[in-house]
């Protein structure tokens, strides 16, 4: 029997379910890139606010690029199951705040009717960087934007807005871009220049575009994992989304037509995100890549194994408690010392099986974020950061390409720089004045001597944290 309505009598009394009447609601959001993440993170969040009391704010997701979220979540009229694992078990509930998905395809027309409904008051994205057609100098490419793009359905869905005299709506990213707000601003207002430049002062003074800082860890949920859920539940869902306890969402608090209650329900709506984005940046996936790529030297696989290594945990808790939290200016409230503490927590979460493989994909797009702005600073003030240089050196020697396959657009030109210049001249080459990695870090003399320790062989971490 599958999930829906009808079958949730059929549940075993574990299962926690939303207690509201759908039927009664209407469509407050319409989401662009209903996957796994946004299942397991906004619409989880909305579908609690939903629980406490709110009303009109159930989700139509626009699935952007395949049908298959759409064949999983119709049949059951929306409904899915969220399960969170840890240590010590699982728990599920059932999530009811999604009405229903439209699938990818020709679709301009009832999407843009549904964002000019008066009942829709937010529309919000999940769509990765590569969905905001930003060209390399950050502006928008039209060829990208124009041969189909969420700024194209946007602009049809504001005019019909604007023509029907309604107010604008939220445009709220939710998703791991930087200052994501300010960027979708900027890339729609250039869209709109182009296509509809009368559409632009309604949408400067109607619509508002918050920056949003989202954290939950969500893996692809495999057939077993369906398998096991149906034995445990008694029900088969096919949109089933599996995920950690831990889930954050940080919010500017810049709405042009209402919102849902969502810091009732442990979302922070703040003044200022970038206090809290920059944590995420610099400590928690500083520290993801770190494990990455000296867990995977140790022969480690997951995320939790590698957290566990006795030589490793010591690099990692200094990178984020002492290299890290230190450069980050914090918010009135954030605790960077206890924020460390629960990642740790996190990393060692040994039911989610996070592969490192998976988050040493592309490094030398993500470590400028990462490690080299904390270097940086850090540089600036007189301060070494023998962790990160630690971690650096590891991941100098995975793009070396001699152990295992590099996935990363620069993998050719990395194994090259190690073929040209070696260990001697490979640090200038990738981070000196014309390396492939771009960022704000240049290697200083100290710095180099350090890489040429560390870098022929991995050794003991723990003696690399020890002072000279």
């Amino acid at each position: 029997m599958r999930l829906s309505p009808a079958s949730l009598d059929k549940l075993i009394p574990e299962v926690a379910r939303y207690a509201y009447d759908r039927d009664a609601q209407s469509v407050g959001i319409v989401h662009f890139g209903i996957g796994a993440f946004h299942r397991a993170h906004q619409a989880w969040y909305t579908d609690a606010a939903l629980n406490a009391g709110d009303r009109n704010w159930l989700i139509t997701g626009i699935s952007l690029r395949s049908r298959a979220v759409a064949c999983q979540l119709n049949p059951q009229s929306g409904l899915y199951s969220v399960t969170e694992r840890s240590g010590n078990g699982e728990r599920t509930r059932i999530v009811g705040s999604v009405r229903n998905v439209m699938p990818a395809g020709s679709m301009k027309v009832p999407v843009a009717r549904l964002l000019a409904a008066d009942s829709t008051r937010i529309a919000s994205f999940t769509i990765t960087e590569k969905g905001y057609c930003r060209s390399a100098d950050g502006s928008l490419d039209f060829a990208l934007a124009d041969s189909g793009s969420i700024y194209r359905l946007l602009a049809h869905g504001l005019r019909q807005r604007c023509d029907a005299g309604l107010g604008g709506l939220t445009l709220l990213s939710c998703d791991n871009l930087s200052e994501n707000g300010r960027q979708l601003e900027q890339l729609m207002g250039q869209y709109l220049r182009r296509h509809d430049p009368d559409l632009v002062p309604w949408f400067e003074n109607e619509c508002a575009c918050p920056t949003s800082m989202v954290d939950r860890i969500v893996p692809a949920t495999t057939n077993q994992d369906r398998i096991r859920l149906t034995s445990t539940i008694g029900i088969l869902d096919e949109a089933a989304v599996m995920t950690e306890p831990f889930s954050q969402w940080v919010i500017e608090d810049r709405f042009a037509a209402g919102r849902p209650t969502w810091d009732a329900v442990g979302a922070q709506i703040v003044a200022d995100v970038a206090p809290y984005e920059t944590a995420k940046l610099r400590m928690l996936n500083g520290a993801h890549s770190a494990l990455a790529y000296l867990g995977l030297e140790h022969g480690h696989d997951y995320v939790h194994q590698a957290v566990g290594d006795r030589e490793i945990r010591p690099l990692v808790e200094r990178l984020m408690r002492e290299e890290a939290a230190s450069t980050i200016s914090a918010a009135p409230g954030q605790d960077l010392d206890t924020y460390a503490s629960s990642l740790l927590e996190r990393f060692a979460n040994p039911a989610l099986n996070h592969r490192l493989i998976q988050i040493a994909m592309d490094g030398s797009q993500k470590i400028p974020q990462r490690w080299l702005e904390t270097l940086a600073v850090r540089g600036a003030a007189g301060a070494d950061s023998p962790a990160i240089l630690t971690a650096l050196c590891a991941w100098l020697r995975h793009v070396r390409g001699d152990v295992r396959k590099v996935d990363d657009p620069l993998a050719g030109e990395l194994a090259g720089a190690w073929s040209t210049h070696g260990e001697v001249g490979i640090i200038d080459a990738v981070f000196g004045e014309s390396g492939l990695v771009g960022g704000p870090w240049w290697p200083t003399q100290d710095d180099r001597v350090f890489v040429a320790k560390v870098l022929p062989a991995f050794g003991q971490v723990q003696d690399q944290l020890r002072p000279a």
